[in-house]
């Protein structure tokens, strides 16, 4: 009877073993299923060009306000607004009698000086071999001499006299000083303008080179003046590469321009000093009074670059992410120089050659969280760097 009794017992703790031991297990495969895997690249350096971009202004070559330089009424325009012109092409022309009966005056004047002359020069002719028989005294030809001197210099007083009566009527026909286009046309035909009028007659444009003018606050000084090659700041304007030109639809201008000028002085106002770069508009496509940002390229070699999708940002801090022992989580606090194109960062501080950056899902790591690693290739996380 006992020998009975003892089979169900030994068979129920087998059973409860096995269940046991079942249920351990599923445990474990629970436990290892919320270890997440994450893909991560081992950090190398890196070669990349950022363009730090500066709002800019649009100035022409030249651009030239067309004044009047006599009073008059505006009696024809030659030129609509926005058009190309030539220098020495034709723009207004200003009517007032009073210089054209001016030049006639002073031509009739010149006549009569002429004349004067001739009659002086006549009176010493006469006066001379008269003296020279001491018919007349000496003192007769000297008074004769002065009086031809005196109609001299009058006729010379009357061709000045001319010769500014003439510019003055040419001065009412005004021509463009410079090749470009025509900007806005205040006064119409018929307005009354002189030479203290407040607007200028229209302005000209000399768009074949533009100029963009930007700003660099002291910080972007200082950096400028320690990481610019050259010693003078002529020498370090000319180290500078090839600048662009990003437009305001967003698109960038075909032309590549020079960096000019960088004035050496902070203004005390502003806290900024000016800085100019120069393109080629042959095309007339950019005009002048518009908008642009500035891109000035810089050339990192050999750094650590991250893509900005890999950190995250508490409080004004950046964080990086890295496997540590145990393929443990690691947060790095970290200082960086964003990419042009927003998809990379350039870290200066916080991370090293080496160091196994996770790229994918940071936004939900925790610190010391074990993690699986899924190794990526570096080629195709820097892909479009190259």
């Amino acid at each position: 009877m006992k020998s009975v009794r003892k089979a169900p017992l030994f068979g129920l703790l087998s059973m409860l073993f096995l269940l046991s031991a079942c249920g351990g297990k599923s445990q474990k495969d629970k436990s290892d299923d919320k270890i997440k895997t994450y893909q991560v690249v081992a950090l190398s350096p890196q070669n990349i060009t950022i363009n730090s971009e500066y709002p800019a202004t649009i100035e022409g070559r030249q651009n030239v306000e067309i004044r009047p330089k006599i009073d008059g009424y505006i009696d024809a325009i030659y030129v609509d607004e926005g058009a190309t012109v030539k220098k020495g092409q034709p723009l207004f022309r200003i009517s007032n009698p009073q210089y054209e009966e001016a030049v006639r005056n002073y031509q009739a004047a010149i006549g009569s000086a002429e004349a004067a002359v001739a009659s002086s020069q006549l009176e010493v002719e006469k006066v001379k071999p008269l003296v020279e028989k001491e018919i007349v005294s000496q003192y007769q030809l000297e008074s004769a001499k002065l009086d031809l001197k005196s109609k001299k210099a009058a006729l010379i007083q009357a061709k000045a006299n001319l010769a500014n009566a003439k510019a003055n009527l040419g001065y009412s026909r005004i021509s463009s000083p410079v090749n470009g286009s025509i900007g806005l046309i205040p006064y119409k035909i018929g307005a009354l303008v002189s030479s203290s009028s407040t607007e200028p007659l229209t302005t000209v444009s000399d768009i074949s080179t533009i100029y963009a003018y930007f700003s660099l606050n002291e910080k972007q000084m200082l950096e400028f003046t320690r990481s610019t090659p050259g010693r003078t700041m002529s020498e370090k304007i000319k180290s500078l590469p090839a600048v662009a030109l990003k437009l305001s639809d967003g698109s960038i201008y075909e032309e590549k321009g020079k960096m000019e000028m960088v004035n050496g002085q902070i203004d005390a106002n502003t806290g900024s000093s000016t800085a100019r770069a120069s393109f080629p508009n042959p095309s007339g496509l950019i005009r002048n009074g518009g908008s642009a940002t500035l891109q000035l390229p810089s050339f990192y070699k050999s750094v650590i670059v991250i893509p900005q999708s890999a950190t995250t940002e508490m409080q004004n801090v950046r964080f990086a992410y890295i496997v540590g022992t145990g393929n443990k989580v690691k947060s790095i606090a970290i200082k960086t120089i964003p990419s042009s194109d927003g998809q990379y960062y350039v870290v200066t501080e916080g991370l090293k050659t080496g160091d196994r950056l996770i790229l994918e899902g940071v936004h939900l790591l925790k610190e010391d969280q074990e993690i699986k690693v899924k190794e990526a290739k570096a080629s195709v996380v820097y892909q479009s760097l190259n």
